[in-house]
């Protein structure tokens, strides 16, 4: 499975990228607007920092600005992935994107049906938000589960990019039903390295190794 960083903070996609571990970049309006930077200085900025794809979303509801937005972004680095809204304007202007040989994230994803559409529009992501389906009581990884039977029901090359990951255990379960990439906030993916057994384990060696005067 492939990981995404979900933030616009650059030092954060900066430091994460050193270590090699991830595999592209999610971004919002919202999460840029936190960062109080011009939006495309600082998309252009992220895009130097990794080689795949860095998702950046339109703010348009209408399928010409859609498009029109959508080539601005994409003109910005080759690596950037258009973000569209899974809305009939949004699926139309995918199409046409995609046609065009932009890559396209359809976001906000809640159902397989809108799955199976986003897939038929010729969409090189599909982002189901599994923390937001929690929040009312629905198990967001059934929704991932049924994408990936479909997808594979049919051979559709739409890769399944699980995003709202609050947890660690969301990471776990979205590789265990099949997610193709989870987006994850940076202080989620630093702690999946944590185990309290390895930190004690750590300690035992470094005593043991201080003790016996080990050396390398």
């Amino acid at each position: 499975m492939k990981f995404f960083v979900d933030t616009a903070d650059t030092a954060e996609i900066k430091d994460l990228a050193a270590t090699g571990l991830i595999d592209g970049v999610t971004t919002n309006p919202s999460l840029i607007a936190k960062s109080g930077r011009n939006f495309a200085e600082v998309i252009e900025e992220i895009c130097g920092l990794t080689e795949g794809h860095v998702s950046a979303e339109v703010v348009a509801t209408d399928y010409e600005t859609m498009v029109s937005e959508g080539k601005k972004l994409q003109a910005i680095a080759s690596n950037v992935a258009v973000k569209l809204p899974l809305t009939m304007d949004g699926l139309r202007a995918c199409r046409t994107l995609s046609d065009a040989g932009t890559a396209v994230n359809v976001t906000l994803c809640f159902s397989a049906n809108q799955a199976l559409l986003a897939a038929k529009a010729g969409a090189a992501y599909i982002s189901p938000f599994i923390g937001r389906l929690d929040d009312i009581n629905i198990d967001g990884m059934e929704l991932i589960e049924d994408i990936r039977t479909i997808y594979d029901n049919y051979m559709f090359e739409t890769e399944i990019l699980a995003a709202s990951i609050r947890s660690a255990n969301h990471v776990k379960l979205s590789a265990l039903a099949g997610a193709d990439v989870a987006t994850v906030p940076p202080n989620v993916l630093k702690g999946l390295v944590s185990h309290p057994l390895t930190d004690k384990g750590l300690a035992a060696f470094l005593a043991d190794a201080e003790k016996g005067g080990v050396k390398v």
